[in-house]
């Protein structure tokens, strides 16, 4: 059989050239079929199960939640694919039965965070290739633990970052690799995103609101509140700074070495319930640990530095914040602004990105876009889930792998000690236990990932 490297350097070179037409998926039908059990069928659950109902190289074998509605949506999503029903567990533990049965080759995760880590722990001791939702863990015990399970297994996980294929990302990933941007000296990201009405939820409005939370609200307001109650730190930092570890190469050449974070005080929250409850709402009296906004500054092996922006408590648009910096030059997500040395028309002038994405457009958008169409996010989700599916099928490491998956986890539980500690800087552990040095790029190089 072809070598993994002699395949990611033919497939990359195929991919470089191919044409944006759809492909023929009849191919993956003649590979073996991979046999999926879903943990968690709430919305997010769902969106990826739509996903791979689309794939006829997958079946769907069995699902776990603890809500009875989320479980018979998923079956009927399932049997309008003219798939059979998949079996079912509803009890909060068992899950642990599901990652036992036979018919179950992996798993694709997507719960409330605080149980992603048992969960994929129970999946990998169970030898279930894993895909997890973000974030991988709450706790470095908890990334410990996941990278000694995969040590002692062999079992593969995945963390399932969406944004990491976004398409002007993957764009700059590859004027990046290109070296248009010279020698990268800096990053910035963040998760800018007004969640007030997912955190207060009352059911009675399309996207959310009102001032309910807990047993009481709707949808992730039963859960996602909690941590903003309980917690101070950048509590969601894996949609930033995914794509840009990609950037920076970390974990393979690179790494995170130190971390300080700084909080601002909160506001956001109470005000928003005062607002939409009344000032005599149970919940007015709540005392938020998460500050409105929160910044944390890594530092890199090789020199880099990195800005995060947690700010989710605040009325805003949406935004992830993307810069990208080097030598040569710089791209601001916000703006959509690009400004190359020497290649730019005018000198100290930003000048529109567009034609630089369609020119550095990366392969697997141009090869799948017709794929991506009526995929969650822009797109993002089909490639995602494409890579775990494949990667599941091939029996290969996973272009986001366990190391990538509590590195970027990891900042969570580090900002929060820095937060503690009044921002003082706290060292970074090294997941991959000096590995990063020898390991080498495999996101987005081969046209299965």
């Amino acid at each position: 059989p072809m070598r993994r490297r002699d395949f990611l350097k033919q497939s990359s070179l195929a991919a470089a050239g191919a044409a944006a037409a759809r492909p023929d998926w009849s191919a993956f039908s003649q590979n073996p079929t991979v046999r999926l059990g879903f943990i968690g069928v709430g919305l997010r659950g769902r969106s990826h199960l739509e996903q791979v109902l689309y794939r006829p190289d997958v079946t769907v074998t069995a699902l776990a939640d603890v809500d009875p509605d989320a479980l018979r949506q998923s079956n009927e999503m399932i049997r309008k694919s003219g798939r059979k029903d998949a079996a079912v567990y509803s009890g909060e533990r068992d899950f642990e039965k599901l990652v036992l049965r036979k018919d179950v080759d992996a798993v694709i995760v997507s719960t409330p965070w605080e149980w992603h880590a048992p969960m994929a722990l129970a999946a990998m001791k169970a030898g279930k290739y894993t895909g997890l939702e973000v974030p991988a863990v709450l706790t470095l015990k908890e990334a410990w633990e996941l990278v000694e399970t995969h040590e002692k297994t062999g079992t593969h996980l995945m963390l399932l970052e969406n944004v990491c294929y976004r398409r002007d990302v993957m764009a700059v990933l590859n004027m990046v690799r290109q070296g248009l941007f010279g020698e990268m000296l800096y990053a910035h990201c963040g998760y800018q995103h007004d969640l007030r009405p997912v955190k207060f939820n009352d059911g009675k409005q399309p996207y959310g609101g009102g001032a309910e939370v807990g047993p009481q609200g709707m949808s992730e307001a039963r859960w996602r509140t909690a941590h903003s109650v309980n917690r101070n730190g950048d509590l969601y930092p894996t949609h930033g700074i995914g794509p840009v570890a990609e950037w920076l190469n970390i974990n393979r050449g690179n790494r995170f070495t130190a971390l300080a974070s700084m909080a601002t005080k909160s506001r956001g929250l109470h005000k928003y319930i005062v607002e939409n409850g009344g000032e005599n709402h149970p919940n007015a009296k709540v005392t938020f640990k998460l500050g409105d906004i929160v910044t944390t500054s890594i530092q890199c092996q090789n020199g880099e530095n990195v800005v995060i922006v947690h700010d989710t408590n605040s009325p805003r648009p949406y935004s992830l914040g993307f810069r990208a910096q080097g030598t040569k030059g710089i791209w601001m997500d916000d703006g959509d602004q690009i400004y190359l040395e020497k290649t730019s028309p005018k000198h100290d002038q930003w000048e529109p990105f567009a034609p630089y994405q369609a020119k550095y457009d990366h392969p697997l958008w141009r090869k799948f876009e017709k794929d991506a169409e009526n995929a969650g996010h822009g797109g993002m989700d089909f490639f995602v889930v494409r890579a775990f599916v494949e990667s599941v099928k091939r029996k290969w490491p996973p272009p986001i792998d366990v190391y990538d998956a509590v590195a970027w986890s990891a900042v969570s539980a580090l900002s929060e000690e820095s937060v503690r500690k009044g921002g003082a800087l706290v060292e970074f552990p090294d997941f991959t236990k000096g590995k990063w040095s020898s390991r080498q790029p495999v996101f987005a190089l081969g046209e299965e990932y």
